[in-house]
């Protein structure tokens, strides 16, 4: 992995701990989910208008991706709802980077070294450390399956994105069409399952879903760029550092308690990070 690539990877882990910040942040998670959802298909329009067309081969994929993309939103909105961005956040991304190492290297003949799965397993590691909180602090277990359901979609969703980015030939249209496919979705499926009150009626929760939406689509879009360039597992265990940021502003920004045990898991995860440089 080239030192471009690298920072421009980290760089998606901050506005993919952005975006769920913000999430988190709305009144109605669903209703901010939704906007996101909305605001992210006249994104993709946009740049399927001025990019180069996606090969054919490529559209089971973007469906495939629409169907775990919206897995992953539906799960995300009902765990914010039962728990900080703290202890959410790291367990829905901690145990996808664990899927998409095994399967990349059996499956997908990625070519990952002994280090890079070294890194991984640090990543892990301090992803999980992280997320221990729940099980001593008191915190709503409820949100255990639904961040457990995201993390699941998560790896999912990430192989799908990295074998659909490469046989598209067009990595920035396939990333619009996903979001096309994602967006209509989610949104679609929220509608029948909520009715019309799912959709937030003041402009504050416009502004925010649409800067979230904005972020969603930067951190998503380097991602599966970054995923052309480096093995699929090591992108992956990368953007992970996003547990860091998120852990960041929710302390920072959100006045959520830093214990020790956060503190030594953002220290591990560091280590994880340099791991993939080395």
């Amino acid at each position: 992995m080239t030192l471009g690539v690298f920072l421009a990877v980290l760089g998606a882990a901050f506005l993919h701990a952005l975006w769920n910040a913000l999430i988190k942040l709305g009144t109605s998670k669903v209703g901010g989910m939704v906007i996101l959802s909305i605001v992210e298909m006249p994104i993709g329009l946009a740049v399927i208008a001025v990019a180069a067309p996606i090969d054919p081969a490529a559209i089971p994929w973007v469906i495939a991706a629409g169907c775990t993309h919206f897995a992953y939103k539906f799960f995300l909105t009902y765990a914010y709802d039962r728990g900080d961005l703290s202890r959410v956040y790291p367990i829905a991304r901690g145990a996808a980077p664990m899927v998409v190492a095994l399967v990349g290297a059996f499956f997908l003949a990625d070519a990952v070294s002994g280090q890079e799965y070294l890194a991984i397993a640090v990543l892990a590691a301090g992803i999980l450390l992280m997320a221990r909180g729940v099980f001593t602090s008191g915190e709503d277990r409820k949100l255990l399956p639904f961040a457990l359901g995201s993390a699941l979609a998560t790896a999912t969703y990430t192989l799908i994105d990295g074998m659909g980015a490469r046989v598209s030939g067009a990595p920035a249209a396939y990333v619009a069409w996903v979001f096309v496919a994602d967006g209509m979705f989610f949104t679609l499926g929220m509608l029948a399952l909520r009715g019309w009150d799912v959709i937030p009626r003041n402009w504050h929760a416009w502004r925010m879903g649409s800067v979230a939406s904005a972020a969603s689509y930067g951190a998503y879009a380097v991602s599966i760029w970054a995923m052309t360039l480096a093995p699929i597992a090591v992108v992956a265990a990368l953007r992970e550092t996003s547990i860091l940021f998120a852990v960041l502003i929710g302390w920072l920004v959100f006045g959520e308690k830093m214990t020790g045990e956060k503190a030594v898991a953002s220290v591990v995860i560091v280590a994880g990070v340099m791991l993939t440089r080395l």
